[in-house]
């Protein structure tokens, strides 16, 4: 007799029913009596062992951070592992291609390393309870949150910003300063993550200012490599078509926008206007300096780590935390 068996008996997943044995608040009582009922039925014995294990561990956590390369990260890392050790504990970070699933990275990385709780630095925005059913500690998410998925409020914690809100922010930005006619460079407007988020805060700005959305300004490139971004901005530069103003999702399609901007013809801001999202460092250095809303990195990491403990240490169910971005003025951006 399997927790599984237990699970199929109820009707309900194997998390449910790890959750109800675990006496978290989130199950409903009905729930929980059911799954106790199906136990004593079943004559089913919980295998504490693996529970046990973990929790043998007092002093470590995992931060594991999905998307080598991305350059918003290190100051979310630096975060985080100031306040773990401010914290007295431990942190082992794995990096991993974008295209790894970071749930079984981290369901390993948890029984390996015996954690305690468990941080993911970007990952996917649709987990369901099923998905997270191997990983039994405290998880964060950390710079995103469960958009599309279909977890219930209180089964992990979240930091980010967001997403929406802030890319209707940049885009009002520019219509404020008279931009009707604005492109737009992301991964892709139905990712299920950041980029259709973003996109849908782009399409927001645009018909609250009563602006049609027009499919010659949408620039989809399927991910966030710079060479693809430079090279569609570029493609539209030379086209000629009839736009003054672009949105970056991220500082780095930002900057490759600016330069493909620029070798097809059209100067920043003198022809065409650009701002974007992150406030990465090196985007201060590029020219001109790029107009960017800076997510609050430093606050990232002390949040997803004082949310984490918080979890570990009174077993409370979790909480998302939405943080804001700030304008930062550079010479990317121009009124007409």
């Amino acid at each position: 007799m399997t927790i599984k068996d237990v699970a199929a008996y109820c009707g309900v997943s194997v998390s449910t029913v790890s959750r109800a044995l675990n006496k978290h608040p989130d199950v409903s009582p009905h729930v929980r009596e059911k799954v106790e009922e199906a136990v004593r039925e079943l004559h089913y014995v919980p295998n504490t062992s693996a529970r046990d294990l973990v929790r043998a561990q007092t002093d470590t956590v995992g931060l594991i951070a999905r998307g080598t390369g991305n350059l918003f990260y290190p100051p979310v890392i630096s975060s985080v592992e100031r306040a773990v050790e401010a914290e007295g504990s431990t942190l082992i970070t794995i990096h991993i291609p974008s295209d790894d699933d970071e749930l079984t990275v981290g369901a390993e990385l948890v029984k390996a390393k015996r954690l305690k709780g468990l941080i993911l630095l970007g990952g996917r925005f649709d987990y369901s309870e099923e998905d997270l059913a191997n990983i039994d500690v405290p998880l964060v998410l950390c710079t995103f949150s469960n958009n599309f998925g279909t977890l219930s409020a209180g089964h992990c914690s979240s930091v980010s910003i967001n997403d929406e809100e802030e890319a209707c922010k940049a885009v009002r930005n520019l219509i404020e300063r008279g931009h009707r006619r604005i492109a737009i460079v992301l991964d892709s407007v139905r990712s299920h993550s950041i980029g259709e988020l973003r996109f849908l805060g782009y399409k927001r700005a645009l018909e609250e200012s009563g602006i049609g959305i027009d499919p010659e300004l949408i620039l989809e490139i399927g991910n966030f490599d710079m060479h693809k971004a430079y090279s569609r901005s570029r493609a539209l530069a030379e086209s000629r078509t009839d736009f003054t103003a672009l949105f970056a999702i991220s500082d780095s399609l930002g900057m490759a926008a600016i330069k493909g901007l620029n070798d097809g013809g059209l100067l920043v801001p003198e022809d065409c206007s650009v701002i974007a999202i992150d406030g990465i460092e090196i985007s201060r250095y590029c020219i001109p300096t790029l107009t960017t809303l800076i997510q609050p990195t430093e606050e990232i990491g002390k949040k997803a780590v004082a949310l984490l403990m918080y979890m570990i240490r009174s077993e409370a169910i979790g909480k998302q935390l939405i943080l804001e971005t700030s304008l930062r003025e550079g010479e990317s951006v121009r009124s007409i």
